[in-house]
Protein backbone atom coordinates (compact mmCIF):
# COMPACT_ATOMS: atom_id res chain seq x y z
CA UNK A 1 0.00 0.00 0.00
CA UNK A 2 3.20 2.67 1.19
CA UNK A 3 4.52 1.56 -2.55
CA UNK A 4 1.43 1.86 -3.98
CA UNK A 5 0.64 5.26 -2.40
CA UNK A 6 4.17 7.07 -3.40
CA UNK A 7 4.14 5.86 -6.75
CA UNK A 8 0.94 6.51 -8.09
CA UNK A 9 0.12 9.62 -5.84
CA UNK A 10 3.25 11.34 -4.47
CA UNK A 11 5.85 10.87 -7.33
CA UNK A 12 3.22 12.05 -9.83
CA UNK A 13 1.78 14.75 -7.69
CA UNK A 14 -1.46 14.07 -7.45
CA UNK A 15 -1.14 14.33 -3.43
CA UNK A 16 -3.32 17.74 -3.17
CA UNK A 17 -5.90 16.21 -5.67
CA UNK A 18 -5.98 12.96 -3.30
CA UNK A 19 -6.34 15.24 0.14
CA UNK A 20 -9.64 17.06 -1.80
CA UNK A 21 -10.73 13.83 -2.56
CA UNK A 22 -10.35 12.30 0.95
CA UNK A 23 -11.77 15.43 3.08
CA UNK A 24 -14.59 15.91 0.46
CA UNK A 25 -15.69 12.07 1.21
CA UNK A 26 -15.06 12.43 4.83
CA UNK A 27 -17.01 15.57 5.09
CA UNK A 28 -19.67 14.56 3.14
CA UNK A 29 -19.63 11.48 5.57
CA UNK A 30 -19.75 13.95 8.30
CA UNK A 31 -22.38 16.64 7.81
CA UNK A 32 -24.78 13.63 6.49
CA UNK A 33 -24.47 12.11 10.03
CA UNK A 34 -24.59 15.37 11.58
CA UNK A 35 -28.25 16.27 9.83
CA UNK A 36 -29.27 12.93 11.02
CA UNK A 37 -28.83 13.30 14.27
CA UNK A 38 -30.49 16.60 14.01
CA UNK A 39 -33.31 15.43 12.62
CA UNK A 40 -33.37 12.76 14.66
CA UNK A 41 -33.31 15.25 17.49
CA UNK A 42 -30.82 13.85 19.24
CA UNK A 43 -30.59 16.17 22.51
CA UNK A 44 -26.52 15.35 23.02
CA UNK A 45 -25.60 16.47 19.24
CA UNK A 46 -25.89 20.02 18.82
CA UNK A 47 -28.45 21.76 16.96
CA UNK A 48 -28.61 24.13 13.65
CA UNK A 49 -26.70 27.04 14.31
CA UNK A 50 -29.78 29.89 14.91
CA UNK A 51 -28.33 33.20 16.02
CA UNK A 52 -31.27 35.46 16.38
CA UNK A 53 -33.33 32.85 15.12
CA UNK A 54 -31.91 32.96 11.57
CA UNK A 55 -31.09 29.57 10.40
CA UNK A 56 -27.30 29.12 8.39
CA UNK A 57 -26.85 26.65 6.20
CA UNK A 58 -23.73 24.81 5.84
CA UNK A 59 -23.64 25.37 2.30
CA UNK A 60 -22.33 29.08 3.93
CA UNK A 61 -19.64 27.56 5.54
CA UNK A 62 -18.66 25.79 2.14
CA UNK A 63 -18.37 28.81 0.37
CA UNK A 64 -16.10 30.71 2.96
CA UNK A 65 -14.34 27.64 2.56
CA UNK A 66 -13.80 27.22 -0.56
CA UNK A 67 -12.86 30.72 -1.14
CA UNK A 68 -10.24 30.53 1.44
CA UNK A 69 -8.57 27.02 0.34
CA UNK A 70 -8.43 28.37 -3.26
CA UNK A 71 -7.89 31.82 -2.70
CA UNK A 72 -4.38 30.22 -0.63
CA UNK A 73 -3.78 28.21 -2.61
CA UNK A 74 -3.60 30.29 -5.83
CA UNK A 75 -1.28 32.95 -3.65
CA UNK A 76 1.61 30.48 -2.81
CA UNK A 77 3.78 29.25 -5.22
CA UNK A 78 3.74 25.16 -6.45
CA UNK A 79 6.21 24.90 -3.26
CA UNK A 80 5.65 23.72 -0.41
CA UNK A 81 3.67 21.00 -1.79
CA UNK A 82 2.21 20.22 1.76
CA UNK A 83 0.83 23.59 1.59
CA UNK A 84 -1.12 23.39 -1.75
CA UNK A 85 -1.91 19.67 -0.39
CA UNK A 86 -4.12 21.65 2.57
CA UNK A 87 -5.21 23.89 0.72
CA UNK A 88 -6.92 21.24 -1.67
CA UNK A 89 -8.05 19.35 1.57
CA UNK A 90 -9.51 22.90 2.86
CA UNK A 91 -11.57 23.06 -0.46
CA UNK A 92 -12.36 19.74 -0.71
CA UNK A 93 -14.31 20.39 2.86
CA UNK A 94 -15.85 23.47 1.11
CA UNK A 95 -16.82 21.98 -1.24
CA UNK A 96 -18.70 18.55 -0.05
CA UNK A 97 -20.43 21.31 1.99
CA UNK A 98 -21.58 23.07 -0.88
CA UNK A 99 -22.72 20.47 -3.14
CA UNK A 100 -24.67 18.75 -0.05
CA UNK A 101 -27.03 21.53 -0.48
CA UNK A 102 -26.61 22.04 -4.22
CA UNK A 103 -30.25 21.11 -4.34
CA UNK A 104 -31.45 23.96 -2.01
CA UNK A 105 -29.18 26.51 -4.07
CA UNK A 106 -30.72 25.04 -7.24
CA UNK A 107 -34.61 25.71 -5.93
CA UNK A 108 -34.23 28.36 -3.98
CA UNK A 109 -35.92 26.59 -1.13
CA UNK A 110 -35.11 24.45 1.89
CA UNK A 111 -35.86 21.04 0.00
CA UNK A 112 -33.13 19.22 1.83
CA UNK A 113 -35.56 16.59 2.86
CA UNK A 114 -37.73 17.12 0.19
CA UNK A 115 -37.51 14.46 -3.04
CA UNK A 116 -36.03 17.01 -4.60
CA UNK A 117 -33.05 17.08 -2.31
CA UNK A 118 -32.04 13.86 -3.97
CA UNK A 119 -30.59 16.21 -6.49
CA UNK A 120 -27.68 17.03 -3.63
CA UNK A 121 -27.04 13.76 -2.84
CA UNK A 122 -26.35 12.90 -7.10
CA UNK A 123 -24.07 15.60 -7.22
CA UNK A 124 -21.91 14.57 -4.85
CA UNK A 125 -21.73 11.41 -6.25
CA UNK A 126 -20.69 12.45 -9.69
CA UNK A 127 -18.25 14.83 -8.08
CA UNK A 128 -16.98 11.78 -5.85
CA UNK A 129 -16.50 9.69 -8.97
CA UNK A 130 -14.79 12.01 -11.25
CA UNK A 131 -12.27 12.69 -8.86
CA UNK A 132 -11.28 9.62 -7.65
CA UNK A 133 -10.99 8.66 -11.45
CA UNK A 134 -9.00 11.52 -11.55
CA UNK A 135 -7.07 10.25 -8.52
CA UNK A 136 -6.28 6.96 -9.90
CA UNK A 137 -4.71 9.05 -13.11
CA UNK A 138 -7.69 7.92 -15.43
CA UNK A 139 -7.61 11.64 -17.55
CA UNK A 140 -10.43 12.34 -19.79
CA UNK A 141 -9.84 11.94 -23.92
CA UNK A 142 -10.26 15.38 -24.13
CA UNK A 143 -6.93 16.43 -21.83
CA UNK A 144 -5.18 13.76 -23.17
CA UNK A 145 -3.45 14.24 -26.33
CA UNK A 146 -0.60 11.79 -25.83
CA UNK A 147 -1.40 10.25 -28.97
CA UNK A 148 -1.69 13.10 -31.47
CA UNK A 149 0.95 14.06 -34.06
CA UNK A 150 2.69 17.30 -32.56
CA UNK A 151 5.19 17.35 -35.38
CA UNK A 152 3.22 19.62 -37.41
CA UNK A 153 1.59 22.41 -34.91
CA UNK A 154 -1.37 22.65 -37.32
CA UNK A 155 -2.13 19.17 -37.81
CA UNK A 156 -1.89 18.97 -34.12
CA UNK A 157 -3.76 21.66 -33.50
CA UNK A 158 -6.71 20.55 -35.70
CA UNK A 159 -6.38 17.21 -34.29
CA UNK A 160 -6.78 18.34 -31.09
CA UNK A 161 -9.93 20.93 -32.19
CA UNK A 162 -11.92 17.62 -33.80
CA UNK A 163 -11.43 15.55 -30.42
CA UNK A 164 -12.73 18.07 -28.33
CA UNK A 165 -15.97 18.69 -30.45
CA UNK A 166 -16.87 15.37 -31.30
CA UNK A 167 -16.46 14.42 -27.48
CA UNK A 168 -18.38 16.95 -26.40
CA UNK A 169 -20.46 16.80 -28.84
CA UNK A 170 -21.20 12.84 -28.22
CA UNK A 171 -21.32 13.92 -24.32
CA UNK A 172 -24.13 16.73 -25.00
CA UNK A 173 -26.26 13.98 -26.46
CA UNK A 174 -25.93 11.65 -23.97
CA UNK A 175 -26.54 14.10 -21.54
CA UNK A 176 -29.55 14.96 -23.30
CA UNK A 177 -30.67 11.68 -23.85
CA UNK A 178 -31.04 11.21 -19.70
CA UNK A 179 -27.75 9.16 -19.54
CA UNK A 180 -25.70 11.19 -17.08
CA UNK A 181 -23.48 8.68 -15.51
CA UNK A 182 -22.36 7.60 -18.70
CA UNK A 183 -21.76 10.48 -20.47
CA UNK A 184 -19.63 11.74 -17.42
CA UNK A 185 -17.80 8.82 -17.46
CA UNK A 186 -17.68 8.49 -21.08
CA UNK A 187 -15.20 11.37 -20.87
CA UNK A 188 -12.28 9.05 -20.02
CA UNK A 189 -13.96 6.07 -21.37
CA UNK A 190 -14.94 7.33 -25.35
CA UNK A 191 -16.74 4.36 -25.92
CA UNK A 192 -19.44 4.60 -23.48
CA UNK A 193 -20.13 8.11 -24.82
CA UNK A 194 -20.34 6.00 -28.52
CA UNK A 195 -23.24 3.84 -26.91
CA UNK A 196 -24.92 6.48 -25.24
CA UNK A 197 -25.70 8.59 -28.26
CA UNK A 198 -26.43 5.91 -30.30
CA UNK A 199 -28.83 3.93 -28.21
CA UNK A 200 -32.48 5.17 -27.20
CA UNK A 201 -33.03 8.33 -24.88
CA UNK A 202 -34.54 7.25 -21.89
CA UNK A 203 -38.67 8.53 -21.29
CA UNK A 204 -38.44 11.27 -18.59
CA UNK A 205 -35.48 13.04 -20.74
CA UNK A 206 -34.99 16.37 -23.27
CA UNK A 207 -34.29 14.33 -25.76
CA UNK A 208 -37.35 12.01 -25.46
CA UNK A 209 -39.70 14.29 -24.27
CA UNK A 210 -39.00 16.61 -27.66
CA UNK A 211 -38.42 14.01 -30.37
CA UNK A 212 -40.27 10.82 -29.50
CA UNK A 213 -43.98 12.62 -27.75
CA UNK A 214 -46.15 13.81 -30.15
CA UNK A 215 -46.84 17.35 -30.74
CA UNK A 216 -49.73 19.63 -32.61
CA UNK A 217 -46.89 20.23 -35.24
CA UNK A 218 -45.63 16.13 -35.33
CA UNK A 219 -46.53 13.52 -34.63
CA UNK A 220 -43.60 11.87 -32.55
CA UNK A 221 -42.67 8.75 -32.56
CA UNK A 222 -44.53 6.50 -30.24
CA UNK A 223 -42.49 3.52 -31.01
CA UNK A 224 -39.73 4.38 -29.85
CA UNK A 225 -41.10 6.12 -26.92
CA UNK A 226 -43.01 3.01 -26.29
CA UNK A 227 -39.71 0.76 -26.45
CA UNK A 228 -38.39 3.41 -24.14
CA UNK A 229 -40.26 2.94 -21.73
CA UNK A 230 -40.09 -0.87 -21.80
CA UNK A 231 -36.23 -0.51 -21.19
CA UNK A 232 -37.17 1.62 -18.41
CA UNK A 233 -39.35 -0.32 -16.70
CA UNK A 234 -37.29 -3.58 -17.21
CA UNK A 235 -33.72 -1.89 -16.53
CA UNK A 236 -33.62 1.31 -14.76
CA UNK A 237 -36.53 0.93 -12.18
CA UNK A 238 -35.01 -2.14 -10.35
CA UNK A 239 -31.66 -0.32 -10.47
CA UNK A 240 -33.27 2.92 -9.26
CA UNK A 241 -34.69 0.86 -6.45
CA UNK A 242 -31.55 -0.57 -5.18
CA UNK A 243 -29.99 2.93 -5.80
CA UNK A 244 -32.58 4.88 -3.35
CA UNK A 245 -32.14 2.48 -0.85
CA UNK A 246 -28.57 2.78 -0.67
CA UNK A 247 -28.85 6.65 -0.71
CA UNK A 248 -31.58 6.38 2.17
CA UNK A 249 -29.42 4.62 3.68
CA UNK A 250 -26.18 6.61 3.70
CA UNK A 251 -28.20 10.21 3.35
CA UNK A 252 -31.26 9.84 5.16
CA UNK A 253 -34.77 9.14 3.76
CA UNK A 254 -36.73 12.14 2.44
CA UNK A 255 -40.09 12.76 3.27
CA UNK A 256 -42.14 11.45 0.99
CA UNK A 257 -45.40 12.74 1.63
CA UNK A 258 -48.30 13.55 -0.55
CA UNK A 259 -46.99 16.72 -1.79
CA UNK A 260 -43.71 16.33 -2.58
CA UNK A 261 -42.96 15.83 -6.13
CA UNK A 262 -42.39 11.65 -6.87
CA UNK A 263 -40.20 11.50 -9.65
CA UNK A 264 -40.74 7.85 -9.99
CA UNK A 265 -44.06 8.00 -11.23
CA UNK A 266 -43.23 9.69 -14.32
CA UNK A 267 -42.08 6.71 -15.99
CA UNK A 268 -45.70 4.41 -15.64
CA UNK A 269 -47.18 7.45 -15.89
CA UNK A 270 -45.55 7.61 -19.43
CA UNK A 271 -46.34 3.82 -20.15
CA UNK A 272 -50.55 4.83 -19.23
CA UNK A 273 -50.15 7.64 -21.56
CA UNK A 274 -48.86 5.67 -24.52
CA UNK A 275 -51.28 2.82 -23.96
CA UNK A 276 -53.81 5.20 -24.07
CA UNK A 277 -52.57 6.77 -27.28
CA UNK A 278 -52.46 3.50 -28.97
CA UNK A 279 -55.80 2.18 -28.74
Amino acid sequence: MGDWFRENILDTGRLPLFCFFVAFLLTFAFIRFSVRMIRAEVSWWPGNITPGGLHIHHVVFGTVAMVVGGVAGLAVPREPVVWLASCAALFGIGTALVLDEFALILHLDDVYWAEEGRLSVDAVAVAAGVTGLLVLGVAPVIADSSDLDDDNPVVFAVSVILVVAVTLALAAVTLLKGKIWTGLFGLFVPVLLVVGAIRLARPTSIWARNRYQPTASRPGRPLKMARAVRREQRWHEPVRRRKVAVMDAVAGAPDRSAATIDTAATVPELAEDHSRQTR
